[in-house]
């Protein structure tokens, strides 16, 4: 067992990169593993992956697309808000002021 109280910030801050580092490659060995596995499952029945799951790319690996600003601050120009999801700080204090959302559309 290693005496974590012992060491120096240096090996401490060496051992917190080695660990991640680590965290990674057994992440990466379990995704190979489980994909190996579901392969070796679906070839029994004569498929592949790509039969099962349509050939779509999964989240991690397709490259998501911010969507196009639709709103505005007037305040603050660098703020913008697709109009999706939760509404920010600044839109909700502007229709609480009674402006028109049309007002603040780009």
């Amino acid at each position: 067992m290693v005496d974590l109280n012992a060491m120096s910030k240096d090996d401490l801050l060496k051992l917190k990169s080695d660990v991640e580092k680590a965290i990674v490659n057994a992440e990466k060995r379990a995704l190979q593993e489980a994909r190996a596995a579901a392969e070796k499952a679906v070839a029994e029945f004569g498929l592949s992956l790509d039969d099962i799951t349509g050939g779509f790319k999964t989240k991690s690996t397709a490259a998501k697309k911010p969507g196009q600003a639709r709103y505005r601050n007037p305040e603050d120009p660098t703020q913008t808000w697709t109009g999706k999801g939760r509404q920010p700080l600044w839109f909700k204090t502007a229709l609480s002021k009674g402006i028109d959302p049309e007002t603040l559309e780009i």
